[in-house]
C-alpha cells in the first residue's frame, strides 16, 4: 500500500502516528530540513501543449494562463497552478521556528512531508502547559502547514495536545465566528512569516481562553442521555436537544453503555454511523485513553476527548500516515471541530 509521507522526523517520544526518523533535541533547522525530507525546492514551468498544424506535423503550443510546480530534487509535478499562484518553500514552512526556537523557547517536535510534497508541514511545542483536575496535562503547540495542490492554505494555529493519550485538537474559542488562536493565508497572498507571527499573537492569550475553556468542560457533569444526544450531534449533525428526544437512540446508548463494546448488526444497519458512535460510547465509558481521570469521568471534556481520540487513534484509515493527514488537515480535523462546537453548547 502506498503511503502518503514523504518522510518526516521528530524529536522525543514516538509520535501517535508511529511514523518519522528521530532526532536528538535542539537541531538546527538545516538538520530538520533534511531529515524531515524538506530541504527541496519547488520549482515552476510554463504549460505547454502538443498540436498538430496543416501539414501534419506536431507542433508545441504554451498555455500561458498556468504553471506546473514540480519538484527540484526529482522533478516530480506537485500541481497545476495560475501564473498568480504563490508557493510557500518547505523551508519557508521551517524557517517560521527559527527565531522561535533559538530565542523564545519553542522547540520543535515534528515536521514532514506528505503526498509526495504536495503538503508539508512543522510543529513546535511552545513553554505553555496547563493541567485540570485528576492531573490531566495538556500542552501547547503550532502547527504550521501547506500545501500546493490547492487542499490548504498556508494556515498556522495553536493546537493542544493531551499527554495522557496524545490526543490532537485546534484551538477554537467559544464564541468567536474566526478563532484568534488560527490564520490562514490563501495561495493568492504572499506568504509573510512576521505577519503571521503577529496576527497570531505568540501569546498566552489564545491558550489561556482555551484551558479554561477545557476546564469548565471538565467540570460539566453529563448523563448517559446527554452523552448520547452529543455523540448524535456530533456524528449526525443533529442538535443536542433533538437528540435528547429521541428515545430511540437514548435506549441504543444505554444498551452500549451496558454492553460495553458489543453492537448488534441490526442497529448498525439502521442507526446512521453506529460503529462509530458505539465506539466512541464505550470509550467514554471507561475504555479510553485517560477517560477515568476526574477530569474526564462523566464529564463534557470526557465526551471530547472521546472525539478527539477516535479522530487519532481509532478511525478507519488505509494507513498511519493517511490517518494522520485526516487528523490534522481533513475530515478528522472536521469531526474534533464539530467536537468542540457541540461541547461547547453544553456550557453556554
Amino acid at each position: 500500500m502506498a503511503h502518503q509521507i514523504e518522510n518526516m522526523a521528530y524529536v522525543g517520544q514516538t509520535p501517535w502516528h508511529g511514523l518519522g526518523n528521530q532526532l536528538t533535541p535542539n537541531q538546527p533547522i538545516e538538520v530538520w530540513a533534511k531529515q524531515a525530507g524538506m530541504d527541496w525546492q519547488i520549482e515552476s514551468s510554463n504549460v505547454s501543449y502538443m498540436a498538430q498544424n496543416e501539414r501534419g506535423q506536431s507542433i508545441i503550443m504554451p498555455y500561458e494562463e498556468q504553471r506546473v510546480l514540480y519538484r527540484s530534487d526529482t522533478y516530480a509535478p506537485l500541481s497545476v497552478v495560475s501564473q498568480r499562484y504563490q508557493e510557500v518553500q518547505p523551508l519557508e514552512i521551517l524557517e517560521f521556528y527559527r527565531d522561535l526556537t533559538e530565542q523564545s523557547g519553542f522547540e520543535l517536535e515534528t515536521a514532514g512531508v506528505l503526498k509526495g510534497g504536495k503538503k508539508f508541514w512543522a510543529l513546535a511545542k511552545t513553554e505553555q502547559t496547563s493541567a485540570l483536575k485528576g492531573k490531566d496535562v495538556s500542552n501547547g503547540y503550532i502547527l504550521l502547514a501547506t500545501a500546493c495542490d490547492g487542499t490548504l492554505a498556508t494556515t498556522a494555529q495553536f493546537t493542544s495536545i493531551r499527554v495522557v493519550c496524545n490526543n490532537t485538537l485546534a484551538i477554537a474559542l467559544k464564541g468567536q465566528s474566526t478563532s484568534t488562536g488560527v490564520v490562514k493565508v490563501p495561495h493568492s497572498t504572499k506568504f509573510d512569516a512576521e505577519k503571521i507571527k503577529q496576527q497570531l499573537g505568540i501569546s498566552v492569550r489564545a491558550w489561556n481562553e482555551h484551558m479554561y475553556e477545557m476546564k469548565q468542560l471538565s467540570q460539566r457533569k453529563v448523563t448517559q442521555t446527554e452523552a448520547a444526544a452529543y455523540f448524535d450531534a456530533v456524528f449526525n449533525n443533529t442538535s443536542l436537544s433533538m437528540a435528547e428526544q429521541d428515545e430511540g437512540i437514548i435506549q441504543f446508548y444505554r444498551n452500549v453503555a451496558r454492553q460495553a463494546n458489543h453492537i448488534t448488526k441490526a442497529a448498525n444497519k439502521t442507526e446512521p454511523n453506529g460503529r462509530a458512535m458505539s465506539k466512541v460510547m464505550t470509550m467514554f465509558n471507561g475504555h479510553g485513553r485517560g477517560a477515568e481521570l476526574s477530569s474526564a469521568k462523566d464529564t463534557a471534556y470526557g465526551l471530547l476527548c472521546s472525539i478527539t481520540e477516535f479522530a487519532d487513534h481509532e478511525r478507519r484509515a488505509m494507513s498511519q500516515d493517511h490517518r494522520l493527514d485526516s487528523a490534522w488537515f481533513g475530515a478528522g480535523a472536521g469531526l474534533k471541530q464539530r467536537g468542540l462546537e457541540v461541547a461547547l453548547k453544553m456550557i453556554d
